[in-house]
């Protein structure tokens, strides 16, 4: 999956141009036609929707688009249609296309992020999480760093971003880690970060600090069964 994504990320920048090329090609319709078709697809748009017809979908916006280029909204539509089909590569890519015009679209960011990790393009979804705390100061999208900054082995970055976790976790903040194919664990954030402390020292073989962390990440959350067991690594 990863060599797809980079393979369509290499015609990334080529294809971005030409497709606005392509659009100044295409006729321009009087503004009474023009609003009429954009009805007609919207229409059949949200009847796809309806009828879980998401190919169908997806055409209509690719009309829409093609009709209407100034307008993102159409194409935030498209790479939420994606995402939702577990087509992430395609997902990042229009995600991408929208950052090319506005790089603090929000919903464009997220999938991005989301989708290029699901794609093992981790050091390009490490600045899309980065981009989205700066906006919204969202501690999930700064433990997708850190965890990120760690799996680079970018470890002084990961550190620093889990100290300011540590800081700013609320009490009530939850984060789930799998703990088996079918079940999820919520996990208290401070000690999701120092769980992620921990692993970031075992991989520096530093075990005495890593052995700390996992302990501080046990008095915070008893039950956290990762924690539990990376200590036992850590003795």
């Amino acid at each position: 999956m990863k060599r797809v994504f980079l393979m369509l990320l290499l015609a990334f920048s080529a294809s971005y141009l030409s497709a606005q090329t392509a659009t100044d090609s295409i006729p321009k319709l009087d503004p009474k036609t023009k609003n009429a078709l954009n009805a007609i697809d919207q229409f059949n748009y949200q009847m796809a929707l309806r009828y879980n017809d998401r190919a169908m979908a997806k055409t209509k916006l690719y009309d829409l688009i093609a009709r209407n280029p100034e307008n993102m909204r159409y194409m935030e539509a498209l790479s939420s249609l994606y995402f939702e089909s577990g087509q992430v590569a395609s997902a990042a890519l229009v995600a991408m296309d929208i950052l090319q015009v506005n790089d603090k679209n929000v919903g464009a960011l997220e999938i991005a992020a989301y989708s290029l990790e699901q794609l093992g393009a981790l050091d390009r979804a490490l600045p899309q999480y980065e981009s989205l705390y700066l906006l919204t100061g969202d501690n999930y999208s700064l433990y997708k760093s850190a965890y990120l900054q760690y799996a680079l082995k970018r470890y002084e970055e990961a550190i620093n971003s889990v100290n300011m976790l540590v800081k700013n976790a609320k009490a009530d903040e939850k984060i789930g880690f799998p703990i088996s194919e079918t079940e999820t664990q919520e996990v208290d954030m401070k000690a999701a970060a120092l769980n992620l402390k921990g692993l970031i020292y075992l991989d520096q073989n530093s075990k005495a600090e890593a052995k700390v962390a996992f302990t501080e990440a046990l008095q915070i959350d008893p039950n956290f069964a990762g924690a539990k067991e990376n200590l036992a690594k850590s003795n």
